[in-house]
């Protein structure tokens, strides 16, 4: 077929109006002005609000935690230290993870499965799968790769003596806080200034660009304690060993340097392990030597005697009448364990006599009594800083009656911590000054507060010595090339619940310093309820100070004062032991 072109024919085309087209083309070049003004608006003119809004879905500021200062013996030992660590923490509403994932993650969090599940399935936006995990196996979760699963970077604080400082130190809780010891006492020297840095990440939370640090973090400073950690682990040694043998309730031991009032060592027994903390209780963690309080018994002896001294009372050599050996006062009657007849002023210390140092504390004015041992630090807190610590009880003497006057002689009616008891021997281990006392490194001697004169001290010196010799309650005490001086106590308990005291339930302490001839390291050592047939300080305690006393003075290289080969191997007789 042959189909013609006819020019006639109206075209198929369709012809606009001329006004149409250019009113598609105004509109459509208004359009392009509007869009290009837009974009330069935005990216020349408001560019911040771009920035920002790309900044919140990617740009972040994180927390970087500070580093905890360390805690060393006076030899620069490290004591505490903090490791970094890794937390593994989620978010909920992000967290996109296969059932493989999960398992996997559980296995490497050594937690259930089940447990893992349903802290991943928590309607909160922040949950911890897992605190302080070791690097490595931090970063192996990372590896997973799961979706709103992150790692927070931590320290874990570590102590490498465990048991043998746990008392001192105390420890920190899971975020670096102290709870105990010095750890709280000087938390905020310890603690460090956290830092702040910008980062981006991608869209399952992995950092991918570090921007710019905010503050950078500070770390906290370190302490140095008076501590050395050979006297430490010698006195902590021994200590156990004494509350074993002893099938004790506890025990403590504290030492402190004569010249500069610092704490050289002070352990407790039981003991725990501050790294494992699940396995931690009240019972354990209480550092005996500062919270608690017991009546000292004869170590009181001495106070009682200083002030009858320097009040021109009595002289170390007066007569004192032991009445055979019992004192009736009232319907009160105060014993020793025989009769020693007349007894001078020193013997009453040597034989730890109870109706010898009534007498004497009974020619005293009360307020007279009162003020030489308030003034010695009794009834007050020691000033160590450390938290928790016990004033101990010093009654009125205006509520004294003349039987606890007498009894306050000897240690009774009067509560004292362990470290009151230790500071106060000061008084006689130097010229007569009471020393303030530290758990830090002190680099020079410390002045006291004078308490009694030089004479007194000297003289009630020679006492405490005599109380060490063969003779003596606290010949357990000696040491072979060295001078000693101390004295011991033995005291019944209190009953806890009712007044009186307890017959089967001792105390048994001992204080004592050298070299006598110039005297370097005060120690006190307290046993309770030693239960294995032997009670008195002098069998309990003495030894105890014996063992501790002569490594330290060989670890702090004391020159002997005495000859060797003065020890005297037998027993002290039962009837010389003090029960006072």
């Amino acid at each position: 077929m042959k189909i013609l072109f006819n020019p006639s024919r109206k075209s198929a085309a369709v012809d606009l109006p001329e006004w149409r087209s250019r009113l598609i083309q105004g509109f459509l070049l208004i359009s392009l002005i509007i869009l290009v003004a837009r974009a330069v608006y935005l990216q020349a003119l408001n560019k911040d609000f771009l920035q920002q809004q790309g900044q919140s879905r990617h740009l972040r500021v994180i927390e970087q935690n500070s580093q905890r200062g360390s805690i060393k013996d006076r030899n620069g030992e490290i004591l505490a230290i903090s490791a970094p660590v890794k937390s593994v923490w989620v978010d909920p509403k992000r967290v996109s993870a296969t059932s493989e994932q999960i398992g996997q993650l559980a296995d490497l969090l050594d937690m259930n499965k089940a447990t893992v599940q349903e802290r991943l399935s928590s309607d909160k936006r922040f949950v911890y799968l897992k605190r302080q995990l070791p690097p490595e196996r931090a970063n192996k979760i990372a590896e997973l790769n799961i979706k709103g699963l992150y790692l927070k970077h931590e320290f874990y604080r570590y102590y490498p003596s465990r048991e043998l400082a746990a008392h001192i130190l105390g420890f920190t809780d899971v975020d670096g806080r102290g709870q105990e010891g010095v750890e709280l006492a000087w938390q905020d020297v310890l603690t460090g200034e956290d830092g702040k840095r910008r980062v981006i990440k991608d869209r399952i939370g992995r950092v991918v660009e570090d921007v710019g640090q905010i503050r950078s973090p500070k770390s906290g400073q370190d302490v140095v304690l008076s501590i050395d950690s050979k006297i430490q682990y010698l006195a902590y040694r021994e200590l156990a060993r004494a509350v074993k043998e002893q099938h004790a309730k506890a025990g403590s031991i504290v030492a402190l340097d004569v010249k500069t009032g610092e704490v050289l060592a002070m352990a407790n027994y039981p003991a725990f392990n501050p790294n494992q903390r699940a396995s931690m209780n009240n019972e354990v963690i209480r550092n005996r030597v500062l919270v608690d309080t017991f009546e000292p018994g004869s170590t009181l002896k001495p106070f009682a005697i200083a002030v009858a001294l320097e009040t021109g009372r009595v002289k170390a050599n007066t007569l004192m009448e032991t009445s055979g050996g019992m004192m009736r006062i009232g319907r009160a009657v105060i014993r020793d364990v025989r009769d020693k007849g007349n007894l001078t002023v020193s013997q009453v210390i040597q034989t730890s006599s109870n109706v010898g140092a009534a007498k004497i504390a009974l020619l005293l004015p009360p307020k007279t009594f009162w003020e030489m041992l308030n003034r010695s630090g009794f009834g007050t807190e020691t000033g160590i800083g450390f938290p928790g610590e016990a004033s101990g009880q010093l009654r009125a003497y205006n509520k004294w009656r003349p039987i606890e006057q007498a009894t306050m002689s000897y240690g009774h009616g009067i509560s004292v911590s362990l470290m009151q008891l230790v500071r106060a021997y000061t008084l006689f281990a130097t010229d007569g000054e009471l020393k303030p006392i530290t758990l830090l490194k002190r680099d020079t001697p410390a002045v006291g507060q004078k308490v009694i004169s030089r004479e007194t001290a000297q003289s009630v010196r020679k006492m405490l010595e005599l109380a060490v010799q063969p003779e003596g309650t606290g010949s357990g005490a000696r040491i072979n090339g060295y001078r000693v001086a101390g004295k011991t106590g033995t005291a019944h308990k209190r009953l806890e619940k009712r007044k009186g005291y307890a017959s089967d339930r001792y105390i048994s302490s001992f204080v004592g310093f050298a070299p006598a001839s110039d005297p370097r390291v005060i120690m006190a050592i307290m046993i309770d309820e030693p239960s294995d047939g032997r009670y008195y300080g002098g069998t309990v305690a003495a030894p105890v100070f014996s063992r501790v006393m002569e490594g330290t003075l060989r670890i702090l290289n004391v020159p002997f004062d005495d000859s060797l080969g003065n020890l005297v191997t037998s027993p002290v007789p039962a009837r010389l032991e003090d029960k006072g």
